[in-house]
């Protein structure tokens, strides 16, 4: 079985709900960005990115000595555990694979930390009960995949407090936060925890996973000069840094995204609970549901992929992941499941 979505390659797949991208497709500026990196491919690109590190800079408002870019979140994941070197690593559960793949990487030992269902998969306080000294490195993702609960920026400086408190490092994982509105994000606290790193992606807000663009945030100079040696040489394309830049242009096309998937979210899962399926609160463009219907092997036969969760440390047999796709897209996912719902109107 898959450890993560998106396997159209060994599936016959018409619509694939399996991955978290965006449903408004990449801003036609970007796709402009890709066409002209073409003419840089006969020459090596800029090894230290400059360009995309002011204008991402910019975006983010933080200082560009504070960046890092990597080949997606996944590389930068790895190339943190491999400059920290921790002994112990807390990683709750269940949650994006790539943090155990990581710390496995780095021979570090794996304590997993097992969020409640009856709490809908989010972290509470009792997490800081296991971050005690001995742990050198904790994994935590703002909004979770693939439950979407998102913690607020109180209890989230609260664990940060405690990890300084400890001398525990906080990757914290905000992929998918440009989904979730403004006001989530710890960027503005990075200046207090020299802890922190704060990794996030352009891949699913953007819909370009092909391209594959990641940063990591970290005012600890020490710290980020170690992870920058994990990473290798030129591990950025023309192609990547060219819509890099374009893409932190692009604040008006997040709005209008998370305004869409605020809609688009609520359709699905009023849908989902009408026919009776328990369906876990989300804040991100993913969906997590529990159904005792066999929906994976079913939904496929139609041409619909979605993510199985079976996999998942935490999870088990009856555990989906939907992505949040466009309203046509919505429905015909929604009439696949026997569920009809009448289109309050307009929501392409």
């Amino acid at each position: 079985m898959n450890i993560h979505g998106g396997d159209i390659y060994r599936n016959r797949v018409k619509l694939d709900f399996s991955i978290n991208i965006n449903p408004l497709g990449m801003p036609d500026a970007v796709k402009t960005a890709l066409y002209r990196a073409v003419e840089q491919c006969d020459v090596y690109p800029d090894r230290e990115a400059e360009e995309l590190k002011n204008a991402v800079s910019g975006f983010l408002a933080v200082p560009k000595e504070y960046l890092l870019f990597g080949n997606g979140a996944s590389e930068l994941f790895m190339a943190a555990v491999h400059g920290i070197k921790p002994k112990k690593t807390v990683i709750p559960v269940p949650s994006f694979y790539g943090y155990e793949y990581a710390a496995k990487a780095a021979e570090s030992e794996i304590l997993f930390y097992e969020t409640k269902e009856e709490n809908s998969f989010c972290v509470t306080e009792e997490l800081i009960s296991v971050l005690t000294e001995d742990v050198d490195l904790l994994f935590l993702a703002n909004p979770n995949n693939p439950d979407g609960s998102l913690r607020d920026r109180e209890s989230v400086k609260a664990l940060l407090r405690h990890c300084k408190e400890k001398g525990i490092y906080m990757v914290l994982d905000e992929s998918f936060i440009a989904f979730c509105g403004d006001g989530f994000s710890m960027l503005s606290e990075i200046e207090e925890f020299d802890n922190l790193l704060l990794v996030g992606s352009f891949t699913k807000i953007f819909s370009i996973p092909g391209v594959r663009l990641g940063y990591l945030v970290c005012k600890n100079q020490r710290l980020l000069a170690e992870i920058a040696g994990q990473l290798p040489e030129w591990n950025l394309s023309c192609f990547a840094q060219e819509a890099g830049c374009i893409c932190a242009e692009q604040t008006e096309f997040i709005r209008q995204t998370e305004q869409y998937i605020t809609k688009e979210r609520q359709f699905l899962e009023e849908g989902l609970r009408e026919k009776g399926f328990v369906v876990f609160p989300s804040k991100a463009n993913f969906i997590l549901l529990y159904s005792e219907e066999p929906l994976y092997e079913r939904l496929l036969k139609k041409g619909i992929l979605i993510r199985d969760c079976s996999n998942f440390r935490g999870l088990h047999q009856g555990f989906y992941r939907i992505a949040v796709r466009s309203r046509k897209e919505n429905k015909i996912l929604l009439r696949a499941m026997g569920i009809d719902r009448p289109d309050p109107g307009g929501v392409r």
